[in-house]
């Protein structure tokens, strides 16, 4: 039992790892607002036939108007926010900064849930966060960072994304705790689809994207958004919140994807920052615990 969790942790972190790299294929040819578009439509195409199968179709129901802010804060603006950055960064560094995701949710929840720090986790929040200024002003800190097609804003827009992770973390516990996630993760991407709808269309390409981009955007959507739902999930039930350690695991599978299919390279920097924030996030998130057992997260 223990091995099929942790070989499903990794083929979560594949499958997330890849969204990164299907975004680099696709965000080009559809632009940023329609390649979202069709990844969360995508996503609730492949997840309505489980929710109705499950019988949770009532949950969603009950609940439509806190999921429906979800969808915004969690899929609408995020993935908008990540199909734009990857006009201009790597896929690997974009994963990177992605996995400041539980420094946010750890920030916001004590901001918000009154969740308060100890010492440790404190220093991990700033150790975290001191890796992705370090990272940031390598891209930002220059002369034509936010000048067009520079990699200024793209960080920007990879930041706030987390930071909304974050906010629809501590929202999900504050409003829809005990509802069944699979009805918030349909309705999320219904809702998001909603969203992003009309935007989509005064956006969607003058010039048809072309079969390598379609393949990328409905892969982005039915694996490694509908189909990563389902194991995240599964994942929750086993571990918990530990497992948000898979969280660590994404940026080697998008360097990995980058390097073999986009031949993007690793520099110094990113890996060094990549340290930094795991290392901060470690400590910030409770996972290790120094001059003691790592902390118990059941």
């Amino acid at each position: 039992m223990r091995a099929a969790v942790a070989w499903e942790g990794v083929g979560l972190a594949a499958l997330w790892g890849g969204s990164f790299l299907f975004m680099k294929l696709g965000a080009g040819a559809f632009g940023p607002v329609a390649l979202a578009f069709v990844r969360v439509a995508v996503a609730a195409l492949t997840l309505l036939p489980l929710l109705a199968w499950s019988g949770q179709a009532a949950a969603l129901r009950q609940h439509w108007k806190p999921i429906a802010v979800i969808g915004l804060i969690n899929s609408a603006l995020p993935f908008l926010a990540y199909s734009y950055a990857a006009l201009s960064v790597t896929a690997g560094l974009a994963s990177v900064f992605n996995a400041t995701s539980p420094l946010w949710g750890a920030l916001i929840a004590w901001w918000w849930l009154g969740e308060r720090p100890t010492g440790w986790r404190v220093m991990g929040l700033a150790i975290g966060f001191a890796g992705v200024a370090w990272l940031a002003w390598s891209k930002v800190g220059q002369p034509a960072a936010f000048k067009a097609g520079g990699s200024g804003w793209a960080v920007v827009a990879c930041l706030g994304a987390t930071l909304l992770y974050g906010v629809s973390a501590s929202a999900t516990r504050r409003w829809l705790t005990g509802v069944p996630p699979l009805a918030v993760a349909t309705g999320s991407q219904l809702s998001a689809s909603a969203v992003l709808a009309l935007p989509a269309l005064w956006f969607w390409p003058t010039v048809m994207p072309g079969a390598t981009a379609w393949v990328s955007a409905a892969l982005l959507g039915a694996a490694c958004t509908g189909v990563a739902y389902i194991l995240f999930f599964r994942l929750l039930a086993a571990l918990g919140p530990r497992a948000i350690t898979v969280t660590f695991l994404i940026p080697v599978f998008a360097v990995a994807w980058g390097f073999l299919f986009l031949g993007e390279t690793v520099t110094l920097t990113m890996a060094a920052g990549c340290a930094v924030i795991v290392a901060g996030t470690l400590l910030a998130t409770g996972l290790v615990k120094p001059g003691g057992p790592p902390a118990d997260r059941r």
